[in-house]
């Protein structure tokens, strides 16, 4: 693992704007996506920890691992101590931003280990095959949902058996006041992480044409209908999920 570097501090949303744009994975969101992780997503460090576990589980000697939506390389960076040195991690990102905060996070796992960073956006054209895991941490909520069932068929498709999808996603309750209570009640984890009401409000509506979160049944839905077998939560916070996949 590299070295940890200060994590600059998420002030993003800090200014009130009068006209709020929609959310991007930009120079200025990646420059502190590190921290805005940390502080927006419950027991994230836990989550990471979780996902590096099930992946050591699942992961096959000379085979793939794929990260659609790496970001700026954190689960690459905690799992290649854990990870067979021949398998091969390919992270695929649209964000050039990203891929260059990964490209620094990840410089010192070179040595022994094959990896690569692909700028492609994963509703379009991009190839996976041999893969033992793949992982989606907070992707699949920005895939537009035209795209979803062909993109679950694609991973399915490109994956060895007994291998495994690793999803980390926000979620929409079937009941709606209990979706009212989940949301309110992340809202105060935000306020508890330091984020003002101006930081909270104005995110909110960037994100609101950009995530669009499922029904946990509708994700099991989905990726029993590509051919996974085994479709289970392994982490629940609210309206937060850890899901895997096996096929």
């Amino acid at each position: 693992m590299t070295d940890a570097k200060p994590k600059s501090e998420d002030k993003v949303f800090a200014i009130k704007e009068d006209k709020i744009h929609d959310f991007k994975f930009d120079d200025k969101v990646a420059g502190v996506f590190d921290d805005m992780l940390g502080r927006s997503v419950p027991f994230y460090d836990e989550i990471q920890r979780m996902t590096c576990e099930l992946a050591s589980d699942f992961s096959q000697k000379d085979s793939n691992i794929y990260d659609l939506g790496c970001s700026t390389g954190t689960t690459f960076d905690l799992l290649h101590p854990v990870i067979d040195e021949s398998v091969t991690f390919i992270g695929i990102d649209n964000s050039k931003p990203m891929l260059v905060k990964a490209e620094e996070k990840l410089s010192g796992i070179g040595n022994g280990r094959k990896f690569a960073l692909k700028h492609a956006d994963i509703e379009g054209h991009y190839v996976i095959e041999n893969a033992s895991v793949v992982l989606m941490v907070l992707t699949l909520q920005f895939v537009r949902p035209l795209y979803r069932e062909k993109i679950a068929k694609k991973i399915y498709d490109g994956m060895n058996k007994n291998s495994a999808l690793i999803i980390v996603e926000k979620l929409l309750s079937a009941d709606s006041t209990l979706n009212r209570l989940f949301i309110d009640h992340y809202y105060d984890y935000k306020r508890r992480s330091g984020y003002s009401e101006t930081e909270i409000v104005q995110k909110r509506e960037a994100l609101e044409n950009v995530l669009i979160p499922y029904r946990m049944e509708e994700n099991v839905e989905l990726f029993k209908d590509a051919g996974f077998r085994h479709v289970e939560d392994f982490f629940r916070w609210y309206n937060f999920s850890g899901i895997i996949a096996v096929k």
